[in-house]
């Protein structure tokens, strides 16, 4: 292998690379895939939700075959206090399009046969080996070094996740900040197809997506997710790097806080543990991307900080799979060129600057500030518990003002100068 030279090596086997070296292939280009894993989807632990209408440009129909689990139809988001929940819950009943329809996923299985549809096209994948380092020749990547065997490639598109040492090891993206990263821990329970449908309210293969603010992360910055499986959920937390030692319970422990919830609890109970995964999370926006390419080089998905987390939507995959059509786009044209210099492989940050992944991000470039804000954690979800508790009680005492009771009960918790901070950050957010 060593002495064989490719078009392109990708190195990381999740959903920009695999996008990446899909479309490559397709171009009737010699592309090779370096995974970590064992298989692609063995150590990738998205949440997860995949928004479609990236792929569909790149596979039309693609859902039609694809292992998904269960269709998006209920968005469910919760503040939530030790004891109490605010759900906001809508259901659509407009029709959804291949481009507008998103689902839950199982990594897993889902990378497993993107990636067999990869091969089908032509691609080499080689699972189970780590790249430790790429070769230069000159200021040029020309290929990559594992465990002594060395590989090369006209040019190397590093989809190796948040924590690209690789990026890092040549300039293009320095060194993760606590703030900017958040650890998400993630179970997956089998409850059931029928015990899912009866608990959630569903019905055939429609599904929920829940995000949770507050109590789970112990007031820390981050959240409470769950999704349905087809007959599983995924419930986890993903809480901010910088927050780490905040408060006196770790991240596995706020999981299981966040398990044994009132509200939660039921909905969970009696499923079996199939699978107990952790993992890094670009957390900073905007602000967070990196240089995109160099020298025989290009950056994709997590890696290049492709993720937005809005509280009431997570999106990292439709962004990841568009990075990574995008790097093969400027590849296929670098190619025809014979010029795989930076001057040449910039067309890809053209072509990024152009898509929606940066005028989603750049829309929304100050809401990682609102979220750094502790009362969105801490004080939002107790005045919500404690005014949606005094609306529903009904004692017979005299009635209270709700207006002047919500006035009271922010009076407690911040100063007049604070929430007018507050509100001015979450206006500049949105």
């Amino acid at each position: 292998m060593s002495e064989e030279k490719f078009d392109a090596i990708v190195v990381g086997g999740g959903l920009a690379g695999l996008t990446a070296a899909y479309c490559l292939a397709q171009a009737e280009m010699e592309v090779l895939v370096i995974e970590r894993g064992t298989f692609c989807g063995s150590k990738n632990v998205t949440g997860g939700r995949i928004y479609t209408h990236s792929l569909e440009k790149v596979m039309p129909g693609f859902a039609e075959e694809a292992p998904l689990e269960r269709k998006v139809t209920k968005e469910r988001v919760a503040l939530m206090t030790e004891k109490g929940v605010v759900n906001i819950e809508y259901a659509s009943g407009k029709p959804d399009t291949p481009e507008t329809a998103s689902y839950t996923v199982l990594r897993s299985k889902f990378d497993k046969w993107f990636a067999e549809k990869c091969e089908e096209v032509g691609v080499m994948m080689v699972p189970g080996i780590r790249v430790d380092s790429l070769i230069k020749d000159g200021d040029k990547i020309v290929g990559i070094d594992a465990g002594g065997e060395e590989m090369y490639a006209d040019v190397v598109i590093l989809a190796d996740g948040v924590n690209s040492l690789l990026a890092q090891s040549i300039g293009l993206k320095p060194e993760l900040k606590p703030e900017q990263v958040a650890v998400g821990c993630k179970e997956v329970i089998q409850l059931g197809e029928d015990v899912i449908n009866q608990r959630f309210g569903l019905e055939g293969n429609d599904g929920l997506s829940m995000l949770v603010a507050g109590d789970p992360t112990v007031g820390n910055i981050g959240g409470g997710f769950l999704y349905t499986n087809k007959d599983s959920v995924s419930i986890g937390i993903v809480a901010t790097c910088s927050d780490i030692g905040r408060v006196d319970v770790s991240i596995p422990d706020m999981l299981e806080r966040f398990k044994n919830h009132p509200s939660i609890e039921p909905l969970i109970k009696g499923g079996l543990p199939l699978e107990y995964s952790a993992h890094l999370v670009p957390e900073g926006g905007f602000d967070m991307i990196p240089k995109l390419y160099d020298n025989g080089v290009l950056v994709t998905g997590d890696a290049a900080a492709f993720v937005i987390n809005l509280g009431y939507t997570v999106r990292g995959m439709d962004f990841a799979v568009e990075s990574g059509r995008l790097a093969a786009e400027a590849v296929i044209r670098a190619k025809a060129a014979d010029d795989f210099s930076a001057a040449s492989l910039a067309y890809y940050q053209k072509l990024v600057e152009n898509s929606f992944i940066y005028t989603d991000m750049k829309q929304y470039r100050n809401f990682p500030k609102l979220l750094e804000r502790h009362e969105i954690f801490n004080d939002v979800p107790e005045i919500a518990d404690v005014l949606f508790d005094r609306l529903f009680r009904v004692d017979g005492k005299k009635p209270v003002s709700l207006p002047m009771f919500a006035i009271d009960e922010i009076a407690k918790r911040t100063s007049a100068s604070k929430l007018l901070e507050l509100v001015m950050v979450a206006l500049d957010a949105l």
